[in-house]
C-alpha cells in the first residue's frame, strides 16, 4: 500500500521561469523511502509536497494529483496535515517558536489541544527518541546545530504522525547523532509508522530503506536502494606552497555564555597555509572556539592573537549572511568592502552558482543557498577562514567544488579553520586535526601519513 502517490504533478515557484517538479508519478510505499539527486534538484519542493507547504504555503501554480497518507494534498489545509504527517527542515534554526527546548517540542501538541497532563509524557518519549531529552531544559538560542537538529526531531515525533517527513536530518550531526537519529526511525517504522527522509549520505539508510526515489530537475524516479553506489570521495589536492609563521593562536583562553564554561584554557594556534580541523561531538564547542578565534565572541580569560587580515567566517546558519537581492550582488559586496578587483563570476562559476546569480539568494535550496554563502564570504585573498560545517546540505558536486576553492586559498596563504563532521572534507584538506570537547582540545593524530 503507497503511503503517498503523485499522478503527473508539476508545480512551478511563484515567478518562477520553469516548474520545480514536471510531471512527477511516484508511489512512496510503507516504511523508510530515501529521496537523493542534486542540490537544486527538486528534492525539497518534492518533500514539502507531503506536508501541503506545497502549494498552500508557497504558493505558485500546480496541477495533477498528490495523496499523502489517504489525504488528498491539495484539498486539505496544512493544519489537518500537520497532524498525520511531521516535517523537519534543512534549517532548525528557522524552526523553533519557543526559548526553552521542552516548550517548543510541546508546541505542536498544543496546537492541537492535547490535555497538558498527558503532555509531559509525549515530551519526554520524544526527546528521548531523538536522543535529546539531556537537553530539555536548554535554551534553544545555546544549543548547537546538530542539537537543535534532534530538537527538531522530537518536535515532530511528539506529535505521533503517520509519516514523517525529514530534509537532510544527519547534516549537522556527529556520527552518534547521526546514528541516534536512524535508531530513532528504524524503531518509529517497527512501531507502524513510516518515514521519507533526503540525504545526500545515503550509506547510511540504504540498508534500512525500502525505496529511493531519485530527483533531478524536477524529474523524478523509484530506484532499487540495493543498487545504488555513492560517489568517491574526493581526492586530496596535492599542496603547492609550504606552509608559513603563525597566523592565529589562543593563550590559555576560556570561553562560554550564559555562567556556561564551553572552554577551559585552551591553548592552540594555526599557520599561514595551513588547514586545521574541528572534530568532536554536537555542543561540544567547536561554533565557540570559531567564534573565538574570529573574535565574535571575547574570551573569558586567556588571550586571544591574529596576525593583520581580512577574516572570513561562515556560520552554522548561513542564511543570516544573505541579504542581498541577488547572489552576484552578495559577493560584490564582500569584494567592494575589501577593496578587491576581483570579479564576482569567478567564484560563482567555481562554485556551480552563474545560473542562479541573478536570483534572491534565499529563494535557493538548502545546499545553493551554502554555496551562495560560500561564495559571499571567501573571495578575493582572506588572510583567516572560519567554516563552520561548510559542506550542509551539499552534494558531492559542491563538496569538491568547495575542496578546491579551499585548497587554493591554502596555497595562496590564508590560515583556515574547519569545524565539521564531514570525514570527506577532512580527509580532503586537514594538515591537522583537533578534537574539541568537555572543555579541551585534543590534537589527534598527524595526518603525515595522508599522501
Amino acid at each position: 500500500m503507497a503511503v503517498a502517490k503523485l499522478t503527473h504533478l508539476t508545480y512551478s515557484y511563484p515567478g518562477a521561469a520553469e516548474p520545480a517538479l514536471r510531471d512527477v508519478c511516484l508511489d512512496i510505499e510503507e516504511g523508510l523511502t530515501v529521496v537523493a539527486g542534486p542540490s537544486g534538484g527538486g528534492k525539497s519542493t518534492l518533500l514539502r509536497v507531503l506536508n501541503g507547504l506545497v502549494p498552500h504555503f508557497h504558493g505558485g501554480r500546480i496541477a495533477g494529483g498528490a495523496s499523502v497518507v489517504g489525504v488528498e494534498v491539495v484539498s486539505t489545509p496544512t493544519r489537518n496535515l500537520a497532524r498525520k504527517v511531521g516535517f523537519v527542515f534543512q534549517d532548525p534554526e528557522l524552526q523553533t517558536v519557543y526559548a526553552v527546548v521542552d516548550r517548543e517540542v510541546a508546541f505542536g501538541l498544543e496546537n492541537i489541544g492535547l490535555a497538558p497532563r498527558d503532555m509531559a509524557g509525549r515530551v519526554e518519549e520524544a526527546l528521548h527518541a531523538a536522543g535529546a531529552e539531556h537537553l530539555m531544559s536548554r535554551a534553544v538560542r545555546t544549543l548547537s546545530g546538530g542539537e537543535r537538529q534532534r530538537v527538531a526531531l522530537a518536535s515532530a515525533l511528539a506529535m505521533r504522525p503517520s509519516l514523517v517527513v525529514l530534509d537532510e536530518p544527519t547534516s549537522q550531526l556527529d556520527p552518534d547523532g547521526a546514528a541516534m537519529v536512524l535508531t530513532a526511525l528504524v524503531d518509529m517504522i517497527a512501531q507502524g509508522r513510516h518515514a521519507v527522509v533526503s540525504e545526500h549520505r545515503l550509506e547510511r539508510l540504504l540498508n534500512e530503506a525500502r525505496g529511493l526515489v531519485l530527483v533531478n530537475g524536477g524529474a523524478a524516479e523509484i530506484a532499487d536502494p540495493r543498487t545504488w553506489r555513492p560517489a568517491p570521495a574526493p581526492s586530496r589536492p596535492p599542496r603547492v606552497s609550504p606552509m608559513g609563521g603563525e597566523a592565529w593562536s589562543l593563550e590559555r583562553a576560556s570561553a562560554g555564555f550564559n555562567g556556561r564554561l564551553v572552554l577551559d584554557s585552551v591553548d592552540l594556534a594555526g599557520r599561514h597555509g595551513e588547514v586545521l580541523a574541528l572534530s568532536g561531538p554536537n555542543g561540544g564547542g567547536k561554533t565557540t572556539l570559531l567564534r573565538l578565534i574570529a573574535g565574535g565572541l571575547a574570551p573569558l580569560s586567556g588571550g586571544v592573537r591574529r596576525r593583520p587580515g581580512r577574516i572570513a567566517y561562515l556560520p552554522q546558519n548561513p542564511t543570516a549572511l544573505l541579504h542581498r537581492p541577488t547572489v552576484r550582488a552578495e559577493v560584490s559586496l564582500t569584494l567592494e568592502r575589501a577593496h578587491e578587483g576581483d570579479r564576482p563570476e569567478a567564484i560563482l562559476e567555481q562554485l556551480g552558482l552563474l545560473g542562479v546569480a541573478l536570483r534572491y539568494p534565499r529563494d535557493l535550496s538548502c545546499g545553493e543557498r551554502q554555496r551562495a554563502a560560500l561564495a559571499a564570504v571567501l573571495p578575493g585573498a582572506p588572510g583567516l577562514v572560519l567554516l563552520d560545517e561548510p559542506t550542509r546540505g551539499m552534494d558531492m558536486a559542491a563538496r569538491t567544488a568547495l575542496i578546491a576553492l579551499v585548497a587554493g586559498l591554502r596555497d595562496r596563504g590564508a590560515a583556515i579553520v574547519l569545524a565539521t563532521h564531514d570525514a570527506d572534507l577532512r580527509d580532503s584538506l586537514a594538515d591537522r586535526e583537533v578534537r574539541v570537547g568537555d572543555g579541551k582540545v585534543l590534537e589527534m593524530a598527524p595526518a603525515a601519513a595522508r599522501p
